[in-house]
Parts: structure tokens; C-alpha cells; sequence
């Protein structure tokens, strides 16, 4: 953890200022620059204190509704890096979603909530902004080794619905397929506004979107109340073991004229061929990752339309927008 990041954080139960456990000599001793690997961070009153371990300010229990994705992100630490894959999807998808420019969000703060392996703070990192990810699960770790050596990078392991920040803070605030993993999708989006800047400061969410009709139709929906009350690590074995061969019957029947396509679908596997450009080796692996995210995680919960227009215009945002891209996509202005 950069010593520069403690004046932007808040003690989570109180809202006070955070300051380094420690002989306050010792603080002032550190530059900006320089990281802390262990210690304690307490609030200004001495009732709270929160561990850094291994370079991460930890808000949270060790253990969590979120492990299934310490458990997926750790294992896949770099599967969709762009920098690892060689192939530009997660900048793909961010800039879709987003529609923000690259230059203007150059030094400016910006909050990844729920960053996994860093994918997407990855790419605002390469535009120039300081970015701080956070993630409720050990997923931090992943993302602190693959992004650390970025001056401009921190990441913070804290729960949505506490977050350790200072209000008014974040220029842009993202949230990309993590809202709907959580228990109230809606409380977990009216916590990220307060944190923007006013007059300009811009969110972006996106959900799984729910249509009625579509969701029994998706076979995830058929195994979740199986596979969500499994051990994580023996539901991760045996997909390990299936999914090659779930992807050569999705791949069979996607070849069927006319309706393979509806077909593909029936098989519980996530299946990018012939959308994502990538190697077979890769395919499967993100075929293991994703599917595992379909079936592991305790909360999945698709959003409508109208109930994210409805958020964010509560939210008092202007130049609200929702729309389809691949997923649901949720943006605005702060006032």
C-alpha cells in the first residue's frame, strides 16, 4: 500500500480519517511513494483498526459470500489481461461500455469496484489515470501482482456497502458484472455516487439484464440451486474435467443449420467460439473461468431496464443513458 493512499481513505464504521499504527515519526519518515507491506491502519478515535497485509488495506473478514471469486480470480490472475491474452477485449468492452475518453481521464482518481485480476484497471492505468481497485474477495491479491509495478495503481479489500473512501472524491467510478453478484444489487449502486466529483464526475455499470422469457431458458439457472451449495474447489474440479467436452457439443450443435445457434445454448458451458478472437487453448480456459462465474458465486441477480434508468436517475445523475451492449450498461453525469 502507497502511504500516498491513506488521505483518501475513511474509517468505514465511523467516517473518520485513518492514520498508519505506528509512532507517528516513523509515518512522517515515509515519502509518498513508498509501500507498506504489513501494519495497521486505526481510526482517529482508536475504536477501529484494519490490517495491511501483503501491500492490501483490508476492510473485511477473511472469508466472505465472495470467496468463489478469490478462487476464480487467483487461478485465472491473467486470463483476460489484455496484456497477457495479446488481444485488446477487456479495452473492447471498457470503452464500449463507458463511451469515456482516454485523455481526459488522464491523472485523474478513478475507482474500479470490484476489479478481480485488474482486467479492467488495467486499462484506465494505460490511460493515465490513478486508479484504486477494490474487490470484497482475495481477488486483491491477484490484481496487487499483476498491476503493482503501476506508480499510479492501489487496491483496497472492503465490502460495498462500507467502503473506506472520502465523498466527492472519484472523477469516474466503474462497476463492470460485479453489481448483480451481490445481495442487494440495488443498496450496492446507491453507494457508489456519493464518491464522485460533483458537477462532472461520471459512473458506469453493467448488469446481466433480465428479460423474463430469457432466463429459464438459460441453463445456469437450471444448475445454480445445486452448484451454489457445493464446495467451490470440488465444483472447480469437476468443471475442469467437463468443460472441454461440453465445449466440442456446444461447437456440434452450433454447426446445425438454422437453428444451431439456439441449440448452443442448452449446454451449460461458456462458449466464445466464433466471438472472442482466441486461440483454442484459450477459449477453453476462458470457457472454464466464465462458466465457473455462472455457477459458483452465491448472488446472481440480472437487472431490467427500467430499474437501472430508475436508479440513476434517483441517483440525481443527468445525461442518463441505458443500453444494450453485450450487456446492460448503465452511465450518467453527476451534478
Amino acid at each position: 500500500m502507497k502511504t500516498s493512499l491513506i488521505s483518501l481513505l475513511r474509517c468505514p464504521a465511523s467516517g473518520q480519517h485513518l492514520f498508519l499504527e505506528s509512532d507517528p515519526t516513523l509515518f512522517y519518515a515515509h515519502s509518498l511513494d513508498d509501500d507498506i507491506e504489513s501494519g495497521f491502519l486505526s481510526s482517529v478515535d482508536l475504536q477501529y483498526r484494519y490490517k495491511i497485509h501483503k501491500g492490501i488495506p483490508r476492510f473485511v473478514p477473511s472469508s466472505n459470500y465472495a470467496d468463489s471469486f478469490g478462487l476464480q480470480w487467483n487461478h485465472f490472475a491473467n486470463t483476460q489481461l489484455d496484456s497477457h491474452s495479446g488481444r485488446p477485449i477487456s479495452a473492447h468492452r471498457f470503452w464500449r461500455a463507458t463511451r469515456w475518453i482516454p485523455a481526459e481521464m488522464a491523472g485523474r482518481w478513478v475507482l474500479d469496484v470490484g476489479c478481480g485480476s485488474g482486467r479492467f484497471a488495467e486499462i484506465a492505468l494505460n490511460a493515465g489515470a490513478y486508479v484504486i481497485a477494490l474487490d470484497y474477495s482475495d481477488a486483491v491479491d491477484a490484481c496487487y501482482a499483476n498491476l503493482r509495478s503501476h506508480p499510479n495503481f492501489h487496491v483496497v479489500q472492503c465490502d460495498i456497502y462500507s467502503l473506506p473512501f472520502a465523498p466527492g472524491i472519484f472523477d469516474f467510478v466503474y462497476s463492470l458484472g460485479v453489481l448483480q453478484h451481490t445481495p442487494d444489487v440495488q443498496r450496492a449502486f446507491f453507494r457508489l455516487p456519493p464518491l464522485l466529483t460533483s458537477h462532472g464526475g461520471r459512473p458506469c455499470v453493467d448488469f446481466y439484464e433480465r428479460v423474463w422469457w430469457k432466463l429459464p431458458l438459460h441453463p445456469k439457472f437450471w444448475l445454480r440451486p445445486f452448484t451454489t451449495r457445493m464446495n467451490r474447489n470440488l465444483l472447480f474440479a469437476i468443471l475442469q474435467k467437463c468443460v472441454p467436452t461440453l465445449m466440442i457439443l456446444s461447437n456440434a450443435l452450433g454447426s446445425v443449420p438454422v437453428v444451431g445457434k439456439a441449440l448452443k445454448r442448452f449446454v451449460p458451458v461458456a462458449n466464445y467460439t466464433g466471438i472472442l478472437p482466441l486461440s483454442e487453448t484459450q477459449l477453453c480456459e476462458w470457457a472454464l473461468l466464465d462458466t465457473f462465474d455462472w455457477l459458483a458465486p452465491v448472488y446472481d441477480n440480472p437487472q431490467t431496464r427500467a430499474d437501472v434508468k430508475r436508479w440513476l436517475g434517483d441517483a440525481g445523475l443527468s445525461s442518463v443513458e441505458v443500453l444494450k451492449i453485450d450487456h446492460l450498461v448503465g452511465r450518467g453525469v453527476k451534478v
